[in-house]
């Protein structure tokens, strides 16, 4: 009787262990998802571009685009093949092509922000559902898409549950004032 009982237990573990190797990483993306939207989205970003600052920027929202279009996002312009970095840390919600933004990568934010990065040369070494870091090279400065030849930049986009945000104000924000609103003391701006 105690054999039988030892042996059950020894299957149930054994296929406790199996469940696990395939279910839990399914199951901890899907929780860290969970935590991502919940948390408070972020009040400052950091600029996306390596070696780019604030002080580099111009507000390049709203201006029109082709077919009359509004332009919903920032143009960052650098060199091509300049590292592109994550601005937040989150998932990589769709990598792909598409005729306007070109190469693209979209990482699913802090409070559900989705975080646009279009006209890339190439890619980092992410795929669809990889978790990135703050600061993680997602892919690199380009032309691609509807992008002119001779303009290397990153178009830098958000979309938030409420629609478009125009990025220029969080990225014109100095690194200390980051944080999101509850992590600040009372002493921050």
């Amino acid at each position: 009787m105690i054999a039988r009982g030892v042996l059950f237990g020894s299957v149930l573990l054994a296929g406790g262990i199996a469940l696990w190797r395939t279910a839990g990483p399914a199951l901890e993306l899907a929780i860290w998802r969970m935590e991502l939207v919940g948390a408070e989205p972020p009040r400052a970003l950091p600029v996306p571009v390596e070696g780019v600052g604030p002080d580099d920027l111009g507000d390049t929202w709203g201006n029109a685009r082709s077919g009359g279009r509004p332009h919903q996002g920032i143009d960052i312009f650098a060199r091509r093949r300049t590292p592109v970095r994550s601005t937040t840390p989150g998932i990589i919600a769709r990598r792909g092509e598409n005729p306007l933004g070109g190469r693209t990568v979209t990482i699913l934010g802090p409070g559900g922000w989705r975080h646009y990065y279009a006209h890339l040369q190439a890619y980092g070494g992410y795929a669809e559902g990889d978790r990135v870091a703050e600061g993680a090279v997602i892919g690199f400065v380009g032309t691609s898409g509807n992008a002119p030849a001779d303009a290397p930049h990153l178009h830098y986009g958000i979309y938030t549950r409420d629609g478009p945000r125009n990025p220029y104000p969080l990225l014109s924000y100095p690194a200390e004032d980051r944080a999101p609103a509850e992590s600040r003391d009372a002493s921050g701006p």
